[in-house]
């Protein structure tokens, strides 16, 4: 094959490549417009082609995952399942801890109060939490433990009673603090605190957690994306870490 024939080849497939692309551009815009109309309030966050054939993938504002037809026309809600040489693999559960990796970096450390690992950091945490809620509680007695097996605990604010509930405003008395972990222990001892007010993130935190699926607390968010929903005792916690 001469050259003019091979620059001609290529110059095809460049151009199927390109038609590829924009097609694709054109579906996903088609599915997050027409699930927009179709479903008033919902806000489409990404579209993609699942591992599935001829299924895309939808994630949405409140952290729900939507499968679809290329058309838009036919939806599958809950989780994808894959089975592999090693089981049964929850394929929306990844997506899911990718996705929420991004939005946790994108967010960054505004105004988390931090409870540092002793000597060695191995691993950090990313914790959503309620001053007032019983099993937070008996985690944050735990968090001292947590730090000398090298944990890094990062409190993020979910006061699940949402904004201008007492509980709310609690936690915003302990950011504004001038101690933020003195006024922390203290209220998560169930003592009183000194009530503070202050441009503070608690709201834009409590934001987040809905966004990346918070619905109680504590959520445990690892460094990996994945999520553990409720209290687990700080040795198994380590071990699940592969820290112990």
């Amino acid at each position: 094959m001469n050259l003019k024939i091979l620059a001609a080849v290529a110059g095809l497939v460049l151009s199927f490549a390109g038609v590829s692309v924009v097609g694709a551009a054109e579906t996903e815009d088609r599915i997050a417009k027409q699930l927009m109309q179709a479903v008033p309030g919902l806000s489409v966050t990404s579209v993609r082609e699942s591992e599935a054939g001829g299924l895309y993938e939808v994630q949405s504002n409140n952290g729900d995952t939507i499968y679809t037809t290329a058309d838009g026309v036919y939806l599958l809600t809950g989780d994808l399942l894959k089975i592999t040489d090693n089981g049964i693999a929850n394929v929306s559960e990844a997506s899911r801890a990718g996705q929420r990796k991004e939005q946790m970096a994108a967010f960054g450390a505004k105004g988390i109060i931090s409870y540092p690992a002793k000597g060695e950091q191995k691993a950090v945490i990313d914790v959503f939490t309620d001053i007032d809620c019983p099993y937070c509680r008996k985690m944050h007695d735990e968090v001292p433990e947590l730090n000398e097996y090298g944990i890094t605990v990062n409190y993020y604010g979910f006061p699940r009673s949402g904004p201008g509930t007492p509980s709310f405003r609690k936690y915003e008395s302990v950011w504004c603090a001038d101690n933020q972990q003195k006024a922390m222990d203290t209220a998560k001892a169930g003592k009183p605190i000194a009530q503070n007010t202050c441009d503070n993130p608690v709201e834009a935190q409590y934001r987040l957690g809905g966004q990346v699926g918070v619905t109680g607390t504590p959520a445990i968010l690892l460094e990996d994306g994945n999520v553990i929903r409720g209290y687990v005792p700080a040795r198994s916690l380590a071990e699940g870490l592969g820290i112990l």
